[in-house]
């Protein structure tokens, strides 16, 4: 636990990074850290969005910090997304994202969950093709059995160390038999091996609705990558919005904490953004990949305590409201 990857994107990473590393060296010393380059500017510049220096410095540290980069909504040849490349490349087959209430005004007290999603296949394996004249598109969406026995594995492994007591296994069996149904049959088998902890099911579609009428019936959802995509986004909106919500991208030996936030280009260059969920991607990798889960608890209450207190960036304005550098002066303090 010394070195950590930080790989340059877009937008507000310039910004963001520099508070989670001040606040990293404050509990880790000894951190090294290590500067990678990634994103929509990178490619812009030298042609790939995802160069091999960064994919080899990756595999090589293990422990990565990616805020965001930017991908055009309409294709750009040559370009693709690096976070899903690289989350492929690595083999961080776990995308887990945790939405707890966090004391401000667009949060809701009682909610406790996590999103365990698949992180290598389904739809965002990206392989696409058009036909007659670009007026038809056709997407493969891919499942398998290995990839499904990972992360359920990975989704009661959580369960259990968190102390949840459910798992809400969520698919579309009904409608995809042939890959949503081997989602589900595989996740029950596995389920099989954990009778202390209660299992259920949702069709996706049942689960979204249940997110937003009653976001606390849930503990841990075990999903595939599309509807882990959707799920998650829709839960942030109950730990205070998706500017806050954390993430990691977890395998075995190697983990990738990633902001839920994009690169909000509207607001960089102007030292406002909340560097929050940036901060608590990063305790999520002390946590689950470096096991220090003292230091990761310290970081937590850290931020918990700064925004307690009533401060913010201006993505919440309040009489409170203090740039990025403010704000991570703010959680420093508190780790003193």
């Amino acid at each position: 636990m010394a070195d950590l990857c930080v790989i340059k994107g877009d937008g507000i990473s310039s910004e963001v990074i520099p508070a989670v590393i001040r606040v990293a060296r404050q509990v880790i010393p000894h951190l090294k850290t290590h500067t990678a380059y990634a994103g929509w500017d990178y490619f812009q510049e030298h042609g790939t969005p995802l160069p091999q220096e960064t994919i080899d410095m990756a595999k090589d540290i293990k422990a990565v910090l990616f805020i965001a980069a930017d991908s055009p909504s309409v294709p750009i040849e040559g370009y693709f997304s690096p976070i899903i490349r690289l989350r492929r490349m690595l083999s961080t087959y776990a995308n887990l994202r945790p939405t707890r209430y966090l004391p401000v005004p667009t949060a809701r007290v009682g909610v406790d969950l996590f999103v365990v999603r698949e992180n290598t296949e389904d739809l965002y394996i990206s392989d696409e093709q058009v036909a007659d004249d670009g007026d038809t598109g056709t997407a493969t969406k891919v499942i398998t059995r290995q990839a499904t026995e990972r992360i359920a594995r990975t989704a009661y492994w959580l369960a259990q160390e968190s102390q949840y007591s459910q798992v809400t296994i969520v698919h579309k069996g009904n409608v995809f038999p042939q890959t949503d149904g081997l989602f589900r049959r595989v996740a029950l088998e596995i389920a099989e091996g954990y009778p202390q902890i209660e299992t259920d099911e949702l069709l996706v579609d049942t689960a979204a609705y249940w997110m937003v009428k009653n976001p606390s019936r849930f503990n841990v959802i075990l999903t595939s990558n599309m509807y882990g995509d959707i799920l998650s986004d829709m839960a942030a909106a109950w730990g205070g919005g998706l500017g806050l919500a954390p993430a990691l991208n977890l395998g075995d030996d190697v983990a990738i904490a990633e902001p839920v936030h994009g690169a909000a280009p509207d607001i960089a260059g102007k030292g406002v953004a909340n560097p929050t969920a940036a901060i608590l991607s990063f305790a999520m990798l002390v946590r689950f990949h470096w096991g220090q889960v003292d230091i990761a608890q310290q970081i937590e209450d850290a931020v918990y305590q700064t925004l307690s207190e009533g401060y913010h960036t201006i993505d919440i304005p309040t009489d409170k409201s203090v740039s990025t550098v403010e704000f991570t002066d703010r959680v420093c303090e508190h780790l003193e």
